[in-house]
């Protein structure tokens, strides 16, 4: 077997390995602190929901296990099993212009990773979500999203990755420049037309009555010169029972977007601590500062891409007999998380921090207690874990642990 098969096996299991341990220290970190609220919620928390939570952790997490698992014996079927090569000589048949060959070869791996998916979905659409009462949807409801989807995948998908593989045949050893360059715009675009085209597509988006909370949303929007073409409730509860808050789009079509439910559950003091959070992030250039690492990263993995293609043994060593744009491309994203695990507490910790930055800004613009009084309701009521393991967190949380976050906030505000 070639030399990077083996780093390629070793890489796979050590980072396997990696993901089960930190899944086993959180549930287990889980279960010894389900018995007891700690203490700096006890007064805000039933035992009952804290018991809740980490139950509905418990069942995600076990979920979760199943189909790394899973995930990595597929990722070992498609390469080293000869998946791939497969897949690409049955194409090959056809005898088409390489371009249109790597289209549905990658179209076909994607396919098929999408479908065997489904019976993660199902389970945790209408058993876990059902069993602690967030599903709202229906199997009906479930098909259609999954065919939108799907069609919409398709018509963004099949053109961008038509000219990404144009663009790696035609443009010389530089062609990962021009690559870059497309991925970039293409991101920009998306953002700009996520609210307007592709949003509506899946929910409703009624614009906020005017009124008291209205007015006082208006009011500290101006206050922080942020201006949005408007601000909406979306229809969250078609779907799940969770809550959240979030604003969207790009440049001249930013918005505001509010869960229904969250709504209903905070009162108005709530919403603007919560909503002078997500300013946060638009003042402290967070959404910038963001598009400018993954422009970095994609920059980095595409120069790495650039020169993997040249090697055979990328190719060899990955069961791949004949190198070829889009088999360079396709080898790339599906082994890349597992060199890059290594870098994900890194983002998390970045994230963390611009969870940090907004949550100070909140304060200096509303009360601390009603963003803290906010956050314990979004906690119990979306059965977030109270008590995730240290370094389960580090890993893969992007929002702090509940009671270092809210510490930090009584801090800000006593400063």
């Amino acid at each position: 077997m070639p030399i990077f098969s083996w780093i390629f096996l070793v890489a796979l299991v050590t980072a396997t390995g990696l993901q089960i341990w930190l899944i086993l220290r959180h549930r287990n970190h889980v279960k010894q602190h389900r018995a007891v609220v700690p203490k700096e919620f006890e007064q805000q928390i039933s035992l009952d929901n804290h018991q809740i939570a980490a139950d509905y952790t418990l069942d995600k997490t076990k979920v979760s296990m199943i189909e790394l698992l899973i995930g990595t014996g597929l990722l070992l079927i498609w390469t080293l099993g000869g998946g791939l090569q497969w897949m690409d000589q049955l194409w090959r048949r056809l005898e088409w212009n390489p371009i249109y060959t790597g289209i549905a070869v990658l179209l076909s791996v994607s396919i098929i990773s999408s479908v065997l998916d489904i019976p993660f979905s199902l389970y945790r659409t209408f058993v876990i979500e059902q069993k602690f009462g967030f599903n709202r949807s229906t199997p009906s409801l479930f098909v259609k999203d999954f065919i939108k989807q799907t069609l919409l995948s398709l018509a963004i998908g099949i053109p961008l990755l038509g000219l990404v593989l144009w663009l790696m045949q035609a443009m010389g050893d530089y062609w990962w420049l021009y690559v870059w360059a497309v991925i970039i715009g293409f991101s920009l675009l998306a953002n700009w037309l996520y609210p307007i085209f592709i949003a509506p597509l899946f929910n409703k988006f009624t614009p906020l009555e005017d009124g008291t909370l209205k007015q006082r949303i208006q009011d500290l929007l101006s206050s922080c010169g942020f201006q949005s073409k408007g601000i909406f409730i979306m229809d969250g509860s078609k779907r799940s029972g969770h809550g959240n808050a979030y604003f969207t789009g790009f440049g001249q079509q930013k918005r505001i977007v509010f869960y229904d439910t969250l709504i209903e559950n905070l009162s108005p003091d709530e919403i603007e601590a919560v909503l002078a959070h997500e300013l946060g992030h638009f003042k402290r250039r967070h959404i910038r500062k963001r598009l400018i690492s993954t422009s970095v990263i994609t920059f980095a993995s595409l120069a790495l891409l650039a020169w993997l293609r040249q090697q055979d043994w990328f190719f060899t060593g990955l069961g791949v007999a004949e190198p070829s744009i889009y088999m360079a491309l396709l080898l790339f994203s599906m082994i890349f998380p597992v060199f890059g695990i290594y870098l994900q507490p890194l983002f998390s910790l970045l994230m963390r921090k611009h969870e940090f930055e907004a949550d100070e800004f909140a304060v200096q613009q509303t009360k601390a207690e009603a963003l803290i009084q906010a956050l314990v309701k979004l906690y119990q009521e979306n059965a977030s874990t109270l008590t995730p393991d240290p370094l389960f967190s580090a890993f893969h949380d992007s929002h702090p642990p509940a009671s270092i976050r809210i510490a930090h906030i009584q801090q800000v505000a006593h400063a």
